[in-house]
Parts: structure tokens; C-alpha cells; sequence
């Protein structure tokens, strides 16, 4: 995992989290050997920041020899669930995971190696690293988000702890919270909070603990919903949510933190707030490259390349198509082999072993079915039990 040798390449992919090494591996099915694959950091590095006590919301389990691939792995072959013996990874567990892969498979990542600016060149691109300049064919930017956060969205966020920032809950002083933020990461960082007996004030831009959607890019994963029901059933007066609290500004008075919404209504706390607002992304790097609509990058549906730069590839969290967010490992991963199919062809190479990933979900041009994931069975429908009418009591009080 040292810098590159060679300094001209057919595919250069920058990042080696899933995104980056999920695409290689199909590359190279199909005969592209000629690949770099470029980590700023070490393989998995973001995961292995994530907060002790943090853990992925999609579960994970061994069905990949019925051709259902654990939700979580990067290939066809691999499990997490397998693997690690959990079904909720830690960062640092599926960190774990993610370089086992890398061994197991002898991709060529280069750690320690910084992108700065890419550049077109007709039939190339120059690539400025922190190790000299390289070339390449094509690029595929898979440097995902999580060392890319959202902490200057209002005037005084900078007053703000962004959660990314927190490495264990149980350090942080004090006895009452407030955070900014009431989806995945925020109400993550409330439970984790009130199991370790504080009080905490949840002030969300929406209501997202009311959202009735079938896609958790859009609403509360059913892993968070039942951790929420559960922390609101043990400690039913130490958590408050504020809906609609869009928060604009936050200012630092005599020791204390005022935040104040959208409606100028204060709010006023001695610890510092914590912003749980999600991430810019690692693309901003290189936005330029890409057009926008309504500030959103845009990418090819026939591959996911830059409909602006031709031959520069994205793979991972921030991919859209049709209105339809692939944020998850699960989403981003079906495009996989849409990617490496196509760069395969131009290169020459064989993209018919790739079968194999189209019959396994890691192949999908039918971006039809990614805009409605609703289900037959309308919600609710299933005969009520005792449990059943408990959770609809605490539901009440999150509804």
C-alpha cells in the first residue's frame, strides 16, 4: 500500500473506502489491470473515525450463496455478517472488513496519497498528487463524504461540535445537549447521549421522526426507529424534540450558547451545541467538473459519468438518478458494474464476466426501479398484538 511506481494508468480510482474499492474489483474481472487506486488517508479511514459507539443502519447477514448479498458488503463473494459475527458493524469493524478485501484480492491502493486538482487532456486526464503527477485514461472519484462535513451552514456554526468531530459519547462534559439535526446522525447522537444520562434537545430543520417514507434516504431507518422507541420507553423525560426548528444562527453570550431558528425564537444552552447537518461531500473538490441542477451534481444514467467531463466517473453516496438518492452502501454498490461495464468497452477489455454481478444486484441499468420502493402492503395493515399497541403509544409521542 506505497505510493504508485508507475505514474500512467488506464483508471485511476481516488478513495479506498466502499466506493472506490467495491468499483475496482469489477474493473479487474473484466482484464483492466492497469488501475491506481488512491487513499488521502488509510483503506476504511472514515469508518474508523466514526464514534466508538456508532454503527451502520443497514444490517448485515450471510445470504450471499442464495444470490442476496449481505447489505453491506462490496462484493459478491464477501459478508460483513460473516466476517465480523455482527450484524450492526462498528466503524471499526467494518474498517476491518474493507481492508481484508483489499489482502484478500491484492488490489493495488496507494495510502497516504493526497488528490489535489484533476485535469482534461483530450484522451487523458493529469492527476496532482501529493506524490508528483500522474495520468490516466480515466478517473472514477469515489472519495465519499465523511472528512467533508456540513459545519458552516449558518452563521456561527463554527461555535458547533459537528458530530464527526466526537470520537466516544461517554467523554462529553456536561449534562444537557442540544443538537442541530434530527435525521440519522442526530438522533444517533441523542441516543447515545441519554443512555449515558444526559438530557438532550433535538431541534430538526423537518420532523423527520413523522416521515412516513419507505426510503430510509429519506426518512428514519427502521434500525434508529425501534433505538428511539426504545430510548424514549427508558427514559421517556430527558429527551425533547423540537420540530420544524430550523436553526440560522447561533451566537456565544456570557459562557452560554444561544440558538436561534428561522422564527428568531431562542434557545439557550450551557454545552456546546452539536451539529449533526450531514456533509458537503468529497466532490465539492472537484465540482467544477460537473453540472449542476438545482445545485446537485448531474451524472450520465448510462454510466454515472460527468455529463460536463467525459471520462470522469463517480461512485458512491452522493449518486442521484431520477429524484432517487443512492447513499447507502446497498445503492451505490448496484452501480458498480454499470461503471466498470463501461469503461471495460472503451479499454477493450471483457465485460462478460460480469454476469455475475448483474445477477446479484451489483449491475442495475434499470434505474426504474430505484424511484418507487413502495410497498404492496400498506402500512399498518398487519393484525395489532400487545407490542404492537405499545409501540403505537410511544410512536404517539414521536408522531
Amino acid at each position: 500500500m506505497s505510493a504508485p511506481i508507475d505514474t500512467n494508468f488506464d483508471v485511476i480510482i481516488v478513495g479506498a473506502g466502499p466506493a472506490g474499492l467495491g468499483v475496482a474489483l469489477p474493473l479487474i474481472e473484466c482484464g483492466i489491470t492497469r488501475i491506481c487506486i488512491l487513499e488521502a488517508r488509510q483503506v476504511g479511514a472514515a469508518f474508523e473515525n466514526w464514534p466508538k459507539q456508532m454503527r451502520l443502519l443497514t444490517p448485515s447477514f450471510h445470504s450471499n450463496p442464495f444470490r442476496q448479498p449481505d447489505l453491506n458488503a462490496i462484493t459478491i463473494d464477501t459478508s460483513p455478517a460473516d466476517f465480523i459475527r455482527s450484524e450492526h458493524p462498528t466503524g471499526k469493524e467494518y474498517a476491518a472488513y474493507l481492508r481484508s478485501v483489499v489482502t484478500h484480492y491484492e488490489l493495488p491502493v496507494s495510502e497516504g496519497v493526497k488528490v489535489g486538482k484533476i485535469t482534461p487532456h483530450g484522451s487523458h486526464f493529469e492527476v496532482e498528487t501529493s506524490e508528483g503527477m500522474l495520468t490516466s485514461r480515466y478517473v472514477i472519484w469515489a472519495a465519499g463524504e465523511f472528512f467533508y462535513p456540513l459545519d458552516d451552514d449558518f452563521d456561527g456554526a463554527e461555535l458547533c461540535l459537528h458530530n464527526t468531530k466526537v470520537k466516544d459519547w461517554t467523554q462529553l462534559v456536561g449534562d444537557e445537549f442540544a443538537i442541530i439535526g434530527g435525521y440519522e446522525s442526530g438522533v444517533d447522537a441523542a441516543i447515545q447521549l441519554l443512555k449515558n444520562g444526559k438530557t438532550v434537545h433535538l431541534l430538526s430543520r423537518g420532523q423527520p421522526w413523522k416521515e412516513d417514507s419507505s426510503d430510509p434516504s429519506n426518512a428514519l431507518s427502521p434500525y434508529t426507529r425501534d433505538r428511539l422507541r426504545a430510548t424514549l420507553e427508558a427514559y421517556p423525560d430527558r429527551l425533547h424534540l423540537y420540530a420544524d426548528a430550523d436553526i440560522t444562527q447561533v451566537l456565544e453570550m456570557s459562557g452560554k450558547y444561544v440558538l436561534i431558528d428561522k422564527d428568531n425564537i431562542p434557545f439557550t444552552i450551557s454545552t456546546q451545541p452539536i451539529l449533526a447537518t450531514g456533509f458537503l461531500g468529497s466532490l465539492a473538490q472537484i465540482i467544477h467538473h460537473f453540472e449542476l441542477n438545482n445545485g446537485h451534481p448531474v451524472f450520465s444514467e448510462e454510466a454515472d459519468e460527468s455529463t460536463r467531463t467525459p471520462g470522469l466517473f463517480y461512485s458512491g453516496p452522493l449518486l442521484e438518478h431520477r429524484g432517487a438518492k443512492f447513499c447507502f452502501i446497498y445503492k451505490f454498490r448496484s452501480r458498480f458494474g454499470v461503471v466498470a461495464s463501461e469503461i471495460a468497452k472503451r479499454l477493450g477489455g471483457d465485460p462478460t464476466p460480469l454476469d455475475a454481478y448483474e445477477d446479484n444486484g451489483f449491475l442495475n441499468e434499470d434505474l426504474d426501479c430505484c424511484t418507487d420502493c413502495t410497498c404492496a402492503i400498506p402500512s399498518g395493515a398487519a393484525p395489532p398484538d400487545a407490542r404492537a399497541r405499545r409501540y403505537a403509544e410511544v410512536m404517539k409521542t414521536i408522531s
